[in-house]
């Protein structure tokens, strides 16, 4: 399959100042911008930085990201799914994972995460795919944000909604183990039956389930 990345751009202003959305961004210019010390949620920021330019060096791979002028202070991630996971199984050429999100806290109650999503899903050859998050609550920020699990599951699928993936059930194993995880789905236009079917068998494995 061959990979189009089609560059978008949004201004936002917040109260924080102009932040500018943009991506899917090369590996160079990703490397030239700093990137924020509280971007540390999966890993170092600067170990981090080094992983997203790998990343958007991917021939699948996608990065947008969220800049105050040349620090990046947000971003997601779009990558095919873990060889280890289930949806790595069928072998989906156009089905690919959200696999990051992430917002400095200074800036989480200014849209940032909605309009990562946004930009993200400008790029029209997002029709040509299957595009999933897996939500585990053990990877909130329950504490810092003082949210439940439950609010931060609503706060969760409303970010994700921003971008046009919705609710969907699974047998999945690690998704079904706690009630608040779930598994989110955006099925783009020109996604194929073929394709949609041969996902829905990876979505209930457990016969008796599906």
């Amino acid at each position: 399959m061959i990979h189009v990345k089609t560059y978008n751009c949004l201004a936002l202003n917040t109260v924080k100042g102009k932040v500018i959305i943009e991506g899917p961004i090369s590996p160079e210019t990703l490397a030239c911008y700093d990137f924020d010390i509280g971007l540390e949620a999966f890993r170092p920021p600067a170990f981090q930085k080094k992983a997203l330019i790998e990343i958007a060096g991917l021939d699948e791979g996608r990065i947008i990201v969220a800049r105050n002028k040349d620090t990046i202070i947000g971003y997601v991630t779009f990558v095919y799914p873990d060889p280890m996971e289930r949806w790595s199984e069928g072998k989906l050429e156009n089905l690919l994972e959200l696999g990051a999100i992430e917002v400095i806290s200074n800036y989480r109650n200014c849209s940032i995460g909605k309009n990562l999503l946004k930009v993200a899903m400008m790029d029209d050859a997002m029709e040509d795919y299957i595009i999933i998050t897996t939500e585990y609550y053990w990877h909130w920020d329950l504490k810092g944000t003082g949210l439940s699990v439950w609010d931060y599951r609503k706060m969760m699928e409303k970010m994700m909604n921003a971008g046009g993936l919705q609710y969907m059930a699974t047998d999945d194993p690690e998704i079904s183990s706690h009630p608040a995880n779930c598994l989110m789905v955006r099925i783009g236009s020109r996604v194929d039956n073929d394709s949609i079917q041969q996902f829905d068998r990876l979505r209930f494995q457990n016969r008796l389930m599906y």
